[in-house]
């Protein structure tokens, strides 16, 4: 059976890859010509794990990264492990502290779901979930955004999300949903105990049948004339106040 391979690329993704995940990197191409001080450091780190460096032309890197976001370095490696709806009770079991979800309600902007990830491992988050559709996967932005995360952070493409948050309740996980114009702010719900935070959309929130499935919706008090925020902002909110609450 082949190994399916993927792309990293960018300073930050490819440093988290050759720290965290070096034996996934089959090879490291870098930009010709550059030898700063990060990617003496870029390099360093390969030639401890002995993996093969290529220089190529801008032109070359472009085309392999198909982007012009790389940054003078990207990684050709074996493809981050797939999780499925399957592996979520294994997950929950090895949990050392009480788990704490993500769930993503169809967000589509893979720079978006490149920051929850990054915020999520910080958080050290179990799991993220997002559904299949309307959704984005692991893209080579989304990676990059990450910074590494998106090798650490289990996450998981579910085909009926609705059952998965049935699935979580039975486990013992309480569902919050952030929304608005619940009553109830983050702040003041206690978030010690296993707990699954769900954002929705950009722009649209959450779908009607995804806040049916929660056990409360929560908001965060905003203090000036704005709305809303940006979800992988309003992520980074929720997050944290569990950490903040754990920490406690």
């Amino acid at each position: 059976m082949s190994v399916k391979r993927s792309t990293v690329s960018g300073l930050h993704a490819v440093t988290g890859l050759l720290l965290k995940n070096p034996e996934r990197i089959r090879r490291l191409h870098v930009l010709s010509g550059r030898d700063d001080k990060r990617i003496q450091e870029i390099l360093k780190l390969a030639q401890d794990q002995k993996i093969p460096v290529e220089r190529l032309s801008r032109e070359a890197l472009g085309a392999l990264s198909q982007s012009e976001q790389h940054q003078g370095v990207l990684a050709e490696c074996d493809a981050p492990r797939s999780f499925s709806e399957a592996d979520l009770q294994a997950l929950l079991a090895e949990s050392k502290n009480p788990p704490l979800i993500l769930i993503l309600d169809g967000v589509q902007d893979p720079h978006n779901l490149g920051a929850c990830l990054r915020s999520a491992d910080a958080a050290g988050v179990t799991a993220v979930i997002v559904p299949k559709d309307r959704s984005v996967g692991l893209t080579e932005t989304v990676v990059r955004v990450a910074s590494g995360a998106a090798d650490t952070v289990p996450l998981i493409q579910v085909t009926n999300l609705a059952r998965t948050m049935s699935a979580l309740k039975k486990q013992a996980v309480w569902i919050y949903g952030a929304a608005a114009e619940a009553e109830r702010n983050v702040y003041a719900e206690k978030l010690t105990g296993p707990v699954a935070l769900v954002m929705g959309a950009e722009g649209s929130g959450l779908r009607r049948l995804t806040a049916e499935h929660c056990d409360g919706l929560l908001k965060i008090p905003l203090q000036g004339s704005v709305s809303s925020l940006n979800v992988s902002v309003a992520t980074g909110i929720f997050l944290f106040e569990v950490v903040r609450q754990r920490n406690g």
